[in-house]
């Protein structure tokens, strides 16, 4: 925060406790003399001008004194930090560390144990399954089946490999997609020719002209990291485009504007975001999903 705004919010909210209380205490009224009306009347019946209960206006004093007290001790006015130095982060942090500590063993434990021996085991399953929600979710989707563009963990088609070292591989290190754009390249007339080649690799009704000066341009283009078969290369993370499963949509529109404009996906690491034994276990609740289909 800049000090232009922690100047604003700490002027703005004294302004604002400092119009209460002048509110609070300018509009304070005792009883005095003879009762007095407001002069509104409804339905003959008058209304009083009753000063307000002495335990309300003290209740208000209360509320006033406990903000101010509360601005003293906890953060709320600009950059002032409060008397105690508490911060949501901080208490997150400490509670987080408790828990860490608390469960610490019992991961350290399955940290000694091989991916592959651990990945059924119950009490991991619920343990990856919340590491999962809380990390990875938000873009595979809650029951790992992905979505447009964000692969899908329950099948068999794996970018980089679904071995147990290649998905701990993939959380610590994260992956980057590199698919160029052809069409500079190719042009119009070569993008819609590979495109009708590669959805003859998938038993689909294509021109068949097309599709075979398509598989030209295929060879020269784009079999280096799909492979002359195109069923596609683990190690660069290039998709097998024989199978059915594609990663940003089939149809031939969508083929059509990955080969145009390419596809840059990116897997973040979560080496700096989890601790070991945490990714240990969530990849082998991901690679324990093949045992739930």
């Amino acid at each position: 925060m800049t000090d232009f705004w922690s100047g604003w919010i700490i002027v703005l909210t004294s302004a604002q406790i400092v119009l209460l209380v002048w509110v609070l205490f300018g509009n304070r009224k005792t009883q005095s003399g003879d009762l007095k009306t407001t002069g509104h009347t409804y339905d003959g019946l008058e209304e009083y001008d009753n000063p307000l209960p002495a335990w309300w206006f003290y209740m208000f004093v209360m509320t006033i004194l406990f903000g101010l007290g509360y601005l003293v001790f906890f953060p709320g006015m600009g950059k002032f930090e409060g008397l105690l130095g508490w911060t949501s982060v901080g208490q997150y942090e400490q509670r987080v560390a408790v828990a860490d500590e608390k469960f610490r063993a019992m991961r350290d434990r399955y940290l000694a144990l091989p991916i592959e021996e651990i990945a059924d085991d119950p009490t991991v399953r619920k343990m990856g399954k919340r590491l999962f929600g809380n990390n990875c979710a938000q873009c595979h989707g809650s029951d790992a089946g992905g979505a447009l563009g964000f692969p899908n963990l329950t099948d068999d088609d794996w970018l980089y490999g679904g071995s147990a070292e290649a998905i701990d591989t993939t959380l610590h290190l994260g992956r980057r997609a590199a698919m160029p754009a052809w069409g500079p390249i190719l042009g119009e007339e070569g993008i819609d020719e590979t495109s009708e080649y590669l959805l003859s690799l998938n038993n689909r009704d294509v021109d068949s002209a097309k599709a075979e000066a398509g598989k030209a341009r295929f060879g020269m283009f784009c079999a280096a990291c799909h492979g002359a078969d195109a069923k596609g290369n683990q190690m660069l993370g290039a998709p097998n485009l024989t199978n059915g499963i594609w990663l940003y949509g089939g149809s031939k529109a969508q083929i059509s504007e990955t080969l145009r404009n390419g596809r840059n996906g990116q897997m973040p690491a979560f080496a700096d975001v989890l601790s070991e034994d945490k990714i240990h276990i969530l990849a082998a609740w991901v690679y324990g999903l093949r045992n739930e289909r």
